[in-house]
């Protein structure tokens, strides 16, 4: 329900908790779980902006400024930060994914206010000062360099820019070394000014805090916080159409890494769910089909496993395998067979209610500490779900038959990108 004051109150059915929104005079949305089961707050503060919003040639600058945003403000050097932090006990650390820029904090209910206050200051008025930001520059280059020479991570990159080409999930995140190399302070300052406004975060709490006492804070360390007179910038994104192909590098390695790829619908979208499902089935622990079918029955596989991110644009829906090199083609098969079987028969009843079990206990556990819940329900506000999500997502994965399962894969899951790599001499696979 929403009341005259512009609050919100929905009830988590999980945990019977009530989860209050209210939305401040600046456009600052405010999210309060009260769980006085500890004496810890916990508090998540999102931006809606993230890699998505950065320009190809200015890759990784949202990462970078996750990286510099807690090493200085106006009043405080790097070291007067962090011993705040530290002298109380509490975490502060920042992160940039795809589709949002995070500030998250934790302290005792005491110190809470001024950890809280630091977090203000840090979000509005962050120096990026030049030595921090050179240091932080490159150790994203060493990283870059250093994922160069996983096989995994190549294979993975390989797929990603694949499938999204010139759009920006297309990026690690990490952003690519020539790209990186020309970052600076000035663009950090650019990408701050532009999407850290009022009116584009969610500060989602939980832990042992009243409602009154959330809205007070926030009111008194952001509430002077004023929106420019500018609109946000309207993100305008490539469409995506799946156009699938076989790309392949070679490295001398022990083992080989294939990956199935396929453009997966996002989170807003009605088949989201049942492909949840089906990765789940297909490669979500020890008694997943692919580990039963491929590691213990065949002995195919070192590692194996298959994923589906939620996104706000369209995601990837992965099976990928670790195998040794003579095995590659085979294993390669065996993927593909195990995929193309979603949607040539229907999953068993017991099948398809395992991976429900399976799912909904742990989206349960995921919701344990006061952290994970800050963190999910400001996920969801941040991602257009709204915070009655938590109870949707649930029921529809209780809904989910098998016909919507196995339309889901026949609509998703037929043409995969592929991507190898490997000793080329041992795979066995005409390019």
């Amino acid at each position: 329900m929403t009341t005259n004051n512009g609050q919100q109150a929905v009830t988590n059915s999980l945990q019977n908790q009530t989860i209050h929104r209210t939305v401040l005079k600046n456009g600052i949305v405010v999210l309060v779980a009260e769980n006085p089961a500890a004496d810890i707050i916990a508090a998540r503060i999102f931006v809606k902006a993230g890699s998505c919003c950065e320009p190809k040639e200015q890759a990784g600058l949202a990462h970078l400024l996750s990286a510099v945003l807690t090493k200085g403000t106006p009043e405080l050097s790097s070291f007067e930060i962090a011993e705040r932090v530290e002298s109380v006990g509490a975490s502060l650390s920042a992160d940039a994914a795809a589709d949002y820029f995070l500030l998250g904090l934790k302290t005792v209910s005491a110190d809470f206010p001024e950890i809280l206050e630091l977090a203000g200051q840090l979000l509005r008025s962050p120096t990026f000062p030049e030595v921090e930001v050179e240091l932080e520059r490159r150790l994203m280059l060493q990283h870059i360099r250093s994922q160069q020479e996983q096989p995994f991570s190549i294979a993975f990159e390989q797929l990603r820019q694949a499938i999204y080409q010139n759009h920006p999930y297309a990026s690690s995140g990490l952003g690519w070394e020539p790209t990186v190399s020309q970052l600076t302070r000035a663009d950090l300052q650019q990408y701050h000014q532009t999407y850290f406004r009022p009116d584009n975060v969610v500060i989602s709490l939980a832990g042992r805090v009243t409602l009154a006492d959330a809205v007070t804070w926030v009111e008194k360390f952001f509430g002077d916080w004023q929106a420019p007179p500018t609109p946000l910038p309207t993100l305008i994104l490539p469409a995506l159409k799946p156009q699938p192909y076989q790309t392949m590098t070679a490295q001398q390695t022990q083992q080989s890494v294939v990956m199935l790829g396929y453009l997966a619908p996002a989170v807003q979208k009605a088949d989201y769910t049942a492909l949840k499902l089906l990765a789940t089935y297909l490669g979500n622990g020890l008694s997943s089909r692919l580990f039963v079918e491929l590691r213990e029955k065949r002995g195919l596989a070192y590692d194996v496993s298959a994923f589906y991110p939620t996104r706000l644009e369209p995601a990837m829906f992965v099976v990928y395998i670790g195998t040794a090199p003579e095995n590659t083609a085979i294993a390669m098969e065996g993927l593909l067979t195990e995929v193309n079987r979603l949607c040539s028969t229907q999953l068993s009843e017991d099948n398809l209610q395992t991976a429900k079990n399976k799912l909904l206990g742990q989206y349960a556990l995921g919701k344990q500490t006061n952290g994970q819940i800050a963190q999910g329900f400001g996920w969801y506000e941040t991602l257009g779900l709204g915070i009655e999500f938590d109870t949707r997502f649930q029921q529809q994965v209780t809904n989910v038959n098998a016909t919507d399962a196995q339309q889901a894969a026949c609509r998703y899951l037929r043409e995969p990108y592929i991507s190898i790599v490997g000793p080329e001499g041992e795979w066995g696979i005409r390019r």
